[in-house]
């Protein structure tokens, strides 16, 4: 048999091809799915955050926070005024703003307005957060409800007064009972979902941030 005689180079060349083509890894497939805002459990069912405000049932994606995150005066396409003497707070989990407001003379402690936005249809319906809102004054004194349209957004309104229990902590534990306290509640049907407004405080600096309440939610408008 005649032996065919192949150039070392030739070799060498064709085993660097194979050995690429072995290392070679396929391109991995796409996914089809089209991504989002992950889905949250809607239900009163799911828990509360540490004021004991409702939460998601899952954390807030990336997207939520990016949008609550962005403006401590926007969320779920709506804008609005923050009122003057307000002061924004450092960012806190699952909400849009927090802010801070002075006492006034005879309270030891000033008050608080949150502000939350879950994604669209989640945080619950305006019954469900409305009674639990008012069954943490334990006992409420007082209780009213009422609504009113703002550049043709529906606003649902509650004020409570009462010992408030101040839930808290990952068992949503009271924190101690206040008495003499009050509450003034909203929620606003957002293009994007609902946003919760959520003001308590000592009765007498409450009141007097009422007004001011009144003109942050009358400032409210689409993005």
């Amino acid at each position: 048999m005649k032996r065919i005689l192949v150039p070392a180079a030739l070799v060498g060349l064709a085993i660097y091809v194979l050995a690429g083509c072995a290392g070679r890894k396929t391109e991995p497939e796409r996914s089809s799915g089209s991504s989002g805002i992950a889905s949250a459990h809607g239900s009163m069912g799911a828990g509360l955050d540490t004021s004991g405000s409702p939460r998601a049932g899952t954390p807030a994606s990336p997207s939520i926070q990016a949008q609550t995150g962005g403006s401590p005066t926007a969320a779920a396409g709506l804008r609005w005024r923050l009122p003057a003497r307000w002061i924004v707070q450092p960012d806190r989990p699952m909400r849009v703003a927090t802010y801070a407001i002075a006492p006034v003379r005879g309270d030891s402690g000033g008050a608080e307005c949150a502000v939350y936005y879950f994604g669209p249809h989640q945080g619950g319906d305006v019954d469900a957060n409305f009674q639990r809102w008012t069954q943490q004054f334990q006992p409420a004194t007082a209780s009213r409800r009422s609504s009113r349209r703002v550049s043709g957004l529906e606003v649902s309104l509650l004020q409570v007064s009462g010992t408030y229990t101040a839930p808290g902590g990952p068992m949503m534990q009271s924190q101690g009972s206040k008495t003499g306290w009050r509450l003034l509640g909203a929620i606003v049907g957002g293009p994007q979902g609902s946003v919760f407004f959520k003001l308590t405080g000592p009765e007498k600096t409450v009141a007097m941030a009422a007004s001011s309440f009144d003109e942050l939610i009358g400032s409210l408008r689409r993005e």
